[in-house]
């Protein structure tokens, strides 16, 4: 069953649009702005709703010719279409609770290591293979950003773009302190370790998002980058560290293969935490955008990944678990993020 109010989305999208019509409406940038993405937003619903309503009636059609002209050779195709429909409407009711107003936007995830130190940082990289195979299963692209290798092993902070539609949506649920209980392989003992890792998630921002920084306000260094790209990396300043000094914001990229690019791609980072930082001037958007940010450590987690004495993936917010841990560990997240998503829908 498609859960969804045609008519009430196709009223708002006309209330939206009568507004713009309003002599003072493009006097301000950002209610306009906010305007234009919900109209967007809508648009999309309903035309995806309209497209799985036509489905719908060309299967029930299949259906009944197939009953008048007593055919069974059609029951394994409108089996398969149905399996198939059926997804896509799983998938739309789930869309459905991204109301967002950046829900729709491509994603800027960090990942930092906690307390647990060389297990950390292990654990990180562990974190950024299974968010790299969820994007990969979603059809998303990803592009790592930033990223500082640990000092004997793993991974201890790395920043990725994850470029596809709701990625931001989707990812903001995995928003929060991520605890790993496991047989350390660091150690020779065998013992057991607990080890946390940080997650946060900001929306790629749109070019007319309106986010003002001036030039005198920024203090911009160039430097060789250390990670992979042969040798053209390493011999050029191709990457780049860009500081906001009113607010002490620092980010850095190097990834990219040339300095505009890194510089291009470090902006956008600074200009999704500068949105960030205005957000918090309301309690209530914040907790929407960003959720509370904890120290990372014991009694803050919003999951637990125990790999020993059992198996079990327990999401502390909405009570979900999986018992494959694996499954999970290779991206197998949706389970997760729909729980949350339906938890928190208004």
């Amino acid at each position: 069953m498609i859960h969804f109010d045609i008519s009430g989305c196709e009223r708002k999208i006309k209330e939206l649009e009568e507004s713009m019509n309003s002599q003072d409406f493009w006097n301000d940038i950002e209610r306009s702005q906010k305007v234009n993405r919900e109209i967007k937003n809508l648009r999309t619903k309903t035309d995806r709703y309209k497209k799985l309503v036509s489905e719908v009636e060309d299967i029930e059609t299949l259906i009944d010719l197939a009953i008048e002209e007593n055919d069974d050779s059609v029951t394994d195709e409108v089996k398969h279409s149905i399996n198939i429909l059926d997804k896509e409407i799983n998938a739309f009711n789930i869309e459905t609770l991204l109301n967002g107003p950046y829900d729709r936007n491509n994603a800027i995830v960090s990942l930092h290591a906690g307390a647990g130190g060389t297990e950390a940082m292990d654990w990180v990289s562990m974190l950024f293979r299974m968010y790299t195979r969820w994007c990969e299963d979603k059809g998303y692209e990803v592009k790592v950003l930033d990223m500082l290798p640990g000092e004997e092993a793993g991974i201890k902070s790395v920043i990725f773009h994850a470029i596809g539609p709701n990625a931001y949506g989707y990812l903001r649920c995995e928003k929060g302190v991520h605890r790993l209980v496991r047989i350390s392989p660091f150690d020779a003992s065998g013992r057991r370790h607990t080890s946390f890792a940080s997650v946060d998630v900001m929306p790629e921002l749109e070019d007319d998002t309106e986010i003002e920084i001036k030039p005198e306000e920024l203090k911009i260094d160039t430097y060789r980058s250390g990670g992979a790209g042969g040798q053209h990396v390493n011999k050029t300043e191709s990457a780049v560290r860009i500081t906001h000094i009113p607010t002490g914001i620092v980010v850095q990229c190097q990834n990219e293969r040339s300095q505009i690019q890194n510089r291009e791609t470090a902006m956008k980072v600074l200009k999704a935490r500068l949105l960030e930082l205005k957000e918090r001037e309301n309690e209530q958007k914040i907790r929407e955008m960003k959720g509370e940010m904890k120290r990372i450590e014991w009694g803050s987690q919003i999951r637990s990944y125990v790999f020993h004495p059992y198996s079990l993936v327990k999401d502390h917010r909405t009570g979900m678990e999986n018992g494959n841990i694996q499954s999970v560990m290779d991206g197998e997240l949706d389970g997760f993020i729909n729980a949350y998503l339906q938890a928190n829908a208004s």
